[in-house]
C-alpha cells in the first residue's frame, strides 16, 4: 500500500466553507464521482459516494474520511452502496440517504458505463460499415442507457423532496442553492465517432443526459432546484484504464496522453482531478448558473467536428 497523499494533492486548493452541505455523487469510488467527491470533503462538506460494490465504496470513504480529518477538513465522506440504473433503485439510494439526512444540496448524477465498442470500418464500403457497426447488440444499448440516462433521470425526480428540504432545513440559509449536476460528455456533443472510441452505445446515452439536462432545468424552475452539467473530455480513469487504479481510486495512467485513444487533445495530456474537481466546486458555489452544460475536454471540440 502506497503511502497516504495529502488530501489536497489529490484535488482542487480549498478554496470555500462548504460546512452543512451535503452532497450525493453516483460513482463516486472512483474515477471523476472520485475526484469531484474529494474536492468537495477537502472544503468541509458531507459528502455520500455511492457505486455498486459496498465494500470498495465504504473503504474508500473511510480511507477519505481519515485523510481529511488529518488535513484539517471538517467535512466526511460516507459510502453507500447503490444501483444507479433502474428506478427502484433509485428509491434505495434515496431511503438510504433519508435515514442520514434531513437534506441534500446537490445531487451529482455521475455514474456511467462505457459499453460496447466496435471497430472503426476498415474501407469505405457499404459492407465494411455493416460488417463493423452491426456487431453491436440490443442490450448493450439498453444496458447503457439504463445507467447513463435513465437512472439518472430517476435519481433527480427521487431527490427531489431531499433537495428542495435544503432549502429550509439546511444552516447554511441561502448560501447554497439546491442542484442536480449530471456527468454528461464531450461525446454528448461530438460528431466523430472516434472521440468515444466508437462505442455508439455510450455516445447515444451521453447526447440523452446532455438533453436531459436541459429538460430538467427548464421544469425545475418553480422548485428552486438548479440543473447544470459537466461535461469531461479525455480522462484516464479505471473505467477508460481497467486495472491501473490504486489504493486512492487513482489511475497510475492519469494524464497519458490522448493518442493512445486515437485523437489529439489540445492542450495536452488527460484531464485531472483538479480540472474536474474546481469545476465541481463552481457549480456548487455559483447560484447563477443553471441550465448549462460545463465543457471541460481540453479543447477537444475545437479540433474535432462537434454541434457544441
Amino acid at each position: 500500500m502506497s503511502a497516504p497523499p495529502d488530501l489536497k494533492s489529490l484535488n482542487a486548493a480549498t478554496m470555500y466553507d462548504l460546512s452543512g452541505v451535503v452532497a450525493v455523487v453516483t460513482g463516486g469510488s472512483s474515477g471523476i464521482g472520485l475526484m469531484m467527491a474529494s474536492t468537495l470533503l477537502a472544503n468541509h462538506a458531507r459528502v455520500y459516494i455511492v457505486d455498486l460494490d459496498e465494500r470498495k465504496t465504504q473503504d474508500i470513504a473511510a480511507r477519505y474520511s481519515r485523510l481529511a480529518s488529518e488535513s484539517g477538513s471538517r467535512g466526511k465522506m460516507v459510502g453507500i452502496q447503490g444501483d444507479c440504473g433502474s428506478k427502484a433503485g433509485a428509491e434505495r439510494i434515496v431511503a438510504a440517504l433519508a435515514d442520514k439526512e434531513d437534506y441534500v444540496t446537490c445531487l451529482f448524477n455521475n455514474a456511467g458505463v462505457m459499453g460496447d465498442k466496435v471497430d472503426a470500418p476498415k474501407e469505405a464500403t457499404a459492407e465494411a460499415f455493416k460488417e463493423a457497426y452491426f456487431k453491436l447488440a440490443d442490450d448493450s444499448f439498453q444496458s447503457t442507457l439504463a445507467v447513463n440516462s435513465f437512472g439518472p433521470y430517476f435519481l433527480s425526480i427521487a431527490f427531489l423532496p431531499l433537495l428542495c428540504a435544503s432549502k429550509s432545513k439546511a444552516p447554511y440559509g441561502d448560501r447554497f442553492q439546491p442542484q442536480i449536476i449530471n456527468t454528461s460528455s464531450m461525446n454528448g456533443w461530438t460528431k466523430d465517432p472516434a472521440t468515444g472510441g466508437s462505442g455508439y452505445p455510450y455516445l447515444l446515452s451521453k447526447a440523452a443526459i446532455a438533453h436531459m439536462t436541459s429538460l430538467l432545468a427548464y421544469d425545475l424552475i418553480p422548485l428552486g432546484v438548479r440543473v447544470n452539467q459537466i461535461a469531461p473530455g479525455w480522462v484516464v480513469t479505471g473505467m477508460s484504464a481497467p486495472g491501473t487504479v490504486d489504493e486512492w481510486g487513482v489511475s497510475s495512467k492519469q494524464g497519458m496522453s490522448s493518442d493512445e485513444f486515437g485523437f489529439k487533445t489540445p492542450v495536452g495530456g488527460s484531464g485531472s482531478a483538479k480540472d474536474f474537481g474546481s469545476t465541481a466546486l463552481n457549480l456548487v458555489v455559483n447560484r447563477f448558473i443553471n441550465g448549462e452544460s460545463i465543457l471541460v475536454d481540453g479543447g477537444t471540440l475545437l479540433v474535432h467536428p462537434s454541434k457544441y
